[in-house]
């Protein structure tokens, strides 16, 4: 059975992103390898085992183009109003929040905020499916 461990992101100023993930998604370093001509920085917290790998590529000096495919990423939160005011207080303004319905039964309470490089962030009221 395969096991979900994480996702790659590439990021324009490494350490703008580490504090943006740092304080929005409360996760740490995990573990950086630095090599020749580029960087991965992964990042975690106790919640989950899974990781943001930061693909750093150094010299790059244009933003990256996400191109029509890119979609999000998601993380649940115990309280959405909370952690809504929590980013606000830190300057990391979100979209307002809503709730998804599925033939009139509600599906998800969300709300998203953008990082440094354009990259959406979903962050979902933990009930139903997504827990």
């Amino acid at each position: 059975m395969t096991k979900m461990i994480h996702s790659m992101i590439r990021v324009l100023d490494l350490e703008t992103s580490i504090d943006f993930y740092r304080k929005a998604l409360e996760v740490e370093v995990a573990n950086q390898y630095v090599f020749e001509g580029f960087s991965l920085t992964y990042l975690a917290n106790e919640k989950t085992g899974f990781e943001l790998e930061l693909t750093h590529n150094h010299g790059q000096t244009e933003a990256y183009d996400h191109g029509n495919a890119y979609g999000h990423l998601a993380v649940s939160v115990e309280d959405i109003e909370n952690a809504r005011a929590r980013l606000i207080s830190l300057g990391i303004q979100g979209t307002e929040i809503k709730t998804f319905h599925h033939q009139d039964v509600p599906l998800a309470t969300f709300f998203f905020i953008t990082d440094p490089d354009g990259y959406k962030i979903e962050f979902i009221q933990r009930a139903g499916r997504f827990k």
